[in-house]
């Protein structure tokens, strides 16, 4: 298996075989938490647009996201796992949409298939990975807003490259790095009302989650599929 890590928008462009798109804070961790809160469908959307367009045919469906990490106008919730929590969401749909993560799945078009990564479902993507044994692997970035890398993202290509090549790694170390790095803005006093510090330890729970999330196409959309695996 051919290993590649890759950054951002043009690595989710050169993206090839199995790819991962990789958004920890918050994304693909957000997703997972939707999931595990009953939701039956999430479609990511890269496009603001297009998420306002779905939302306006189907009232119903719940509108999910940021741009600059705040909740954008007219949206239900914003992109805040701890916000998810307090909440059922059994049998509803929502439109995902973010600076990062959902970009990259738009991005990724020479992807052979593409799944979602976050560490709190990373032993499932792990199993998932070594299921299909794919003969290119793409672990993309996204970094913040697409602009530049950030350390969450980069800490989690390494992790599942090495749990692949089963070489040991220190989770809790990765923590404490990000905790006075890349995460500090989720203990600043002024970002609590939309980046609280409990996402970071909600983002950073590890292996919470027993399934992994692939993009399939429905009515000409992508929407996220949950595969459970024991």
């Amino acid at each position: 298996m051919k290993i590649q890590i890759l950054q951002l928008l043009d690595g989710a462009k050169k993206a090839e075989g199995l790819t991962v798109i990789i958004d920890v804070f918050r994304a693909f961790s957000v997703e997972c938490y939707a999931y595990g809160q009953g939701v039956e469908c999430i479609y990511p959307m890269g496009q603001i647009e297009e998420a306002y367009r779905l939302k306006k045919e189907h009232p119903e469906y719940i509108l999910v996201g940021e741009r600059e990490e705040q909740k954008p106008v007219g949206f239900d919730f914003g992109n805040s796992p701890s916000q998810l929590l307090k909440k059922s969401f059994l049998g509803k749909t929502i439109i995902h949409t973010t600076s990062s993560g959902t970009q990259g799945i738009d991005s990724a078009v020479n992807a052979s298939e593409i799944i979602t990564g976050s560490f709190v479902n990373a032993e499932a993507i792990v199993k998932y990975i070594r299921l299909k044994n794919p003969e290119i692997l793409s672990l993309v970035c996204m970094g913040y807003s697409c602009r530049y890398p950030v350390d969450e993202d980069t800490f989690f290509a390494e992790y599942i490259k090495d749990s692949l090549e089963e070489k040991p790694t220190n989770f809790e170390d990765i923590k404490e790095k990000l905790k006075t790095g890349s995460g500090a803005r989720f203990f600043a006093p002024s970002k609590q009302k939309w980046a609280p510090k409990e996402d970071f330890h909600l983002c950073l729970d590890l292996n919470r989650f027993p399934f992994v999330l692939k993009v399939e196409k429905q009515n000409g959309r992508n929407y996220l599929k949950k595969i459970t695996l024991l």
